[in-house]
Parts: C-alpha cells; sequence; structure tokens
C-alpha cells in the first residue's frame, strides 16, 4: 500500500528498513512483497546503515544507466546519414532501396556495429525532431511554358460568360467508391470505444460493386450535380452527366443561354485526346442547339479546376468516416453537401450501361462542327450546333 506512494529514493530506504526490522529472511520477503530487486533491497540497507546518499538526491552522482548515445558517440550521426532524403538508392547506404522504417533502420544500425533498439531509434527520432510523413501532392512536373497564359485565358472565358449571363460548369470525375459496409476514411463522433463495425476485407461486393461519381459545378449558381454511374468512367458517362444537369438545372437556371462553357482536366474521360468526347459534346450540342466551348487546364495542374476545391473536397468532408453501406446512402450524403458558402448538391443514379472500347475513326472526327480557337486550339476548342433544333 504504501510503495506506490514513495518515489525511488523513499521506497529504497523504507523496503531496507523493514527487511532489517524483520531479520533473517527479511529481503527475500520485502522483496515478493513490493515486487523489488533484492539488489536494490542490499543498497538501501549500505544506505541506512552508512548514510552515504546525500539528503537532497535520489541516487548517487552519476548513478543510473547512461544514455546511449553517451556511451555509443557515433550512433546519432550514423541515423541521420540514414535518415538523409539522398540515401535511398544510394549504392553506399546500406537502407540501399528499403524504406525508412523503424525495423529497417534498426537493422541497419545493428550491421554496422551499433547496439540498439527499435524503441531507443523511435526515441532519439523523435528527440531530433523527426516523424512519420506521407507523401504530399505539391509538385506538379515540367512546367508547360504557356501555362500561366492558359490560366488567364480561361479566367478571361469564365468572367466573359458570366457577364453575358451564360452558364459556366467545371466538371471532372471523382475516384471510383466501393459500395458496401466497407471501412471509409476519415472520423466521426461516436460513443466512446463503439466505432462503427466494417468488413475486414475491400472484397466488392456483388450486389453493388462500385460507384462513379461525375459532378458537375456551376461556377456562377455554386451548386453541384453529381451523376452517379454503376458501369464505367466513359467519355460517353460524362457527356451523359453534363446532359443530365442541363435537364434538370440548367435549363431552369439559363433560359436564354445560348452557349456553355465547360472546364476540364487534360485527361481522363473528358481529356482533350478522347475522340468519344468530343463526338459526344458534338451531338449534345445538336441536341440543345447550344454552341459548347471547352477549356482544358494545362497537363498536371488539375487541382486548379474548381470542382476540385469547391463541390470535390466538401463531399469527401460529408461522407469521411461513413461506410457507403449502399447507393441510397451513397446518394443521400451527396445531396446533403452544403457549405456556409450556400454550395447546393443535387445527385441521381444513372444506371445506364457505358460499355467500353468504341471507336471514333477519323472520318467520324470530320463530320464534326469542332472548331479550334486561335490559342491553343488544342486546349480551347468550340461545338456548333449542326441544326437548329430547340433546347
Amino acid at each position: 500500500m504504501m510503495a506506490d506512494h514513495l518515489n525511488e529514493k523513499t521506497r529504497r530506504l523504507w523496503a531496507a528498513s523493514e527487511a532489517l526490522a524483520i531479520g533473517r529472511g527479511g529481503i527475500t520477503l520485502v522483496a515478493q512483497a513490493i515486487g523489488m530487486s533484492r539488489t536494490t533491497i542490499h543498497n538501501g540497507i549500505a544506505e541506512v546503515q552508512t548514510g552515504e546518499l546525500a539528503p537532497d538526491r535520489i541516487r548517487r552522482p552519476g548513478g543510473g544507466r547512461k544514455a546511449i548515445t553517451a556511451t555509443d558517440n557515433t550512433l546519432s550521426r550514423d541515423l541521420e546519414r540514414l535518415i538523409d532524403p539522398a540515401t535511398r538508392g544510394d549504392p553506399e547506404s546500406s537502407l540501399r532501396w528499403t524504406s525508412k522504417s523503424l525495423m529497417h533502420l534498426t537493422e541497419a544500425l545493428v550491421r554496422s556495429g551499433h547496439v540498439v533498439s527499435h524503441t531507443t531509434i523511435h526515441k532519439l527520432l523523435r528527440a531530433a525532431g523527426f516523424s512519420l510523413q506521407a507523401n504530399r501532392k505539391t509538385r506538379e512536373g515540367i512546367d508547360h511554358p504557356d501555362r500561366d497564359r492558359q490560366f488567364h485565358y480561361i479566367s478571361d472565358t469564365v468572367r466573359d460568360f458570366q457577364q453575358r449571363s451564360q452558364p459556366v460548369i467545371s466538371v471532372d470525375t471523382k475516384k471510383k467508391e466501393l459500395v458496401g459496409n466497407f471501412k471509409n476514411t476519415g472520423q466521426e463522433w461516436e460513443k466512446t470505444r463503439q466505432p462503427v463495425s466494417v468488413n475486414m476485407h475491400d472484397f466488392p461486393e456483388q450486389h453493388f460493386g462500385k460507384v462513379i461519381p461525375y459532378g458537375i459545378y456551376d461556377l456562377t449558381q455554386n451548386e453541384g450535380w453529381m451523376n452517379v454511374g454503376i458501369t464505367h468512367d466513359t467519355a460517353e458517362f460524362a457527356v451523359a452527366g453534363i446532359k443530365n444537369w442541363w435537364k434538370q438545372l440548367g435549363k431552369q437556371r439559363y433560359p436564354d443561354a445560348t452557349e456553355l462553357l465547360i472546364t476540364a482536366d487534360c485527361g481522363g474521360s473528358n481529356g482533350r485526346r478522347v475522340r468519344l468526347w468530343k463526338q459526344q459534346l458534338q451531338h449534345f450540342a445538336d441536341e440543345t442547339g447550344l454552341t459548347v466551348h471547352v477549356r482544358h487546364f494545362p497537363p498536371g495542374t488539375s487541382k486548379w479546376n474548381k470542382i476540385e476545391h469547391r463541390l470535390f473536397s466538401f463531399v469527401t468532408k460529408n461522407w469521411r468516416g461513413r461506410p457507403l453501406i449502399d447507393r441510397a446512402t451513397v446518394i443521400n450524403l451527396l445531396g446533403n453537401v452544403t457549405t456556409q458558402a450556400g454550395l447546393k448538391v443535387y445527385a441521381a443514379l444513372d444506371y445506364r450501361m457505358y460499355p467500353t472500347g468504341i471507336k471514333v475513326s477519323a472520318a467520324d472526327m470530320r463530320q464534326l462542327n469542332h472548331i479550334p480557337e486561335d490559342w491553343h486550339g488544342e486546349w480551347n476548342y468550340r461545338f456548333e450546333p449542326s441544326g437548329h433544333r430547340p433546347r
């Protein structure tokens, strides 16, 4: 009962006093009773009998195990050398192409002659200001020489359309999501020690499989439309999402529109080289009577597309930590995305089948009213309606 209320010094001296009071066998009895080392009790008896421990000290000067950095002068230097970013792949490095985990760092140091454990390495790394870090997407690769000018060109075009009350949308495909009782990254508040139970393995459930959310974000209205597909992310599916947005929201928001501006990435189902994307946009222009303008962001700059940080980021926040147990859950979570800035999101399931491998020939491309703009026609182009059909 007393041992837990004493510091190291008083506990040692108290144990020694009890052992002396008991007499023969006292050291063994006290050691068994309080779990203290017999050696510690012997030292305590010596201190009680000689009084050599200073009143203001817990241990003798220099007592206790020395820090490993004091007994191994090269450990810190060798550890920092292994951590240095240049070591991975260095033929002279003992890590070579392995990852810098505690296990690999410890093994490399032991091979170098150090006597050390992974626990000690963890303490040394923390003390030196290191922590576990994941990769961060910040580098965009080689910049295109006209990257900034394309940004300004897109910005000027968007401003012109908005001033003329013509619709401007940003489009992209959000990552595919598993439907079922699967772990979803992120956290949400629950009762302590009562987390939501999900499946151990992320094997797609045969009934639900995956969903493909294709987003259309209206820059002027601050509204999002999520067309949720269940088959493949193709160009036909992408333009179908735009058609659904126009039928459900666009026509009502812009009854006098004669043009539509689409800003999109350079790759994916709405990429600038995808022939099916362009053919389907021509069909959309023919059906609606709209002149469809497209502006692609330069390669490697997809994060500048407005839909990424004005719609998709809030979608991710709204369903973080929530298993997408069925398609209805997906639609409900998407439809309840809001922000203080007034964002509204609408969502619908698209049950149609979108096959892959559809080929569009060069002859088919020549039939399109595809008009490249004077500035980087591969990034900036438009489609004029083939006929004057009603919107």
